[in-house]
């Protein structure tokens, strides 16, 4: 029973430490509050269930990474997936709309602009933001370093060009 507590006590420890990495990387998934705090929820016991497995020489935040960016890659699919038949069955549904949190206009345009990329750009871009160097986004993603830097710099530009189409004065 102690060593059950323990554990429990060093993963919520853990996660407390890293809980703006878990919400940035849902954030970059989700715009709705509701969707954002299901993804977030699904990573944590994605996290939970694998943390007995967690080995304390890698660094926590690759390792949280690679778990929440795989997981919101693989539920976002599902989530459009399910949004796509429910939306073939119901021609006019009607959701309530939550208040959303105050985000900052730029930070929000952000948001949006990532949320436009495929899910593999979302997390190279937003490990990208978070200051990781190529060599861990490419060890966190698993693609090749020089791959890595390709990526990056056509989603740079992808985002800037969408910028652009949103801003045209700029």
């Amino acid at each position: 029973m102690k060593s059950s507590n323990k554990l429990e006590k060093a993963f919520i420890a853990l996660l407390e430490q890293h809980k703006r990495l878990i919400v940035k990387i849902a954030s970059s998934y989700f715009n709705k509050t509701v969707d954002r705090n299901d993804l977030i929820q699904e990573i944590i016991l994605h996290l939970w269930k694998a943390f007995p497995k967690y080995n304390p020489e890698r660094t926590a935040s690759t390792w949280i990474y690679r778990i929440a960016l795989n997981v919101s890659i693989s539920y976002f699919r599902k989530e459009q997936n399910r949004k796509t038949k429910l939306s073939n069955y119901q021609q006019a549904a009607t959701f309530l709309e939550w208040q959303e949190e105050a985000i900052d206009e730029k930070l929000n345009q952000l948001y949006h602009l990532i949320r436009q990329l495929s899910p593999l750009e979302k997390g190279i871009i937003i490990l990208h933001l978070e200051g990781c160097k190529n060599a861990e986004i490419s060890d966190i993603i698993g693609i090749t370093l020089s791959n890595v830097s390709t990526k990056i710099n056509r989603i740079k530009t992808k985002l800037i060009n969408n910028y652009k189409t949103i801003n045209p004065i700029i």
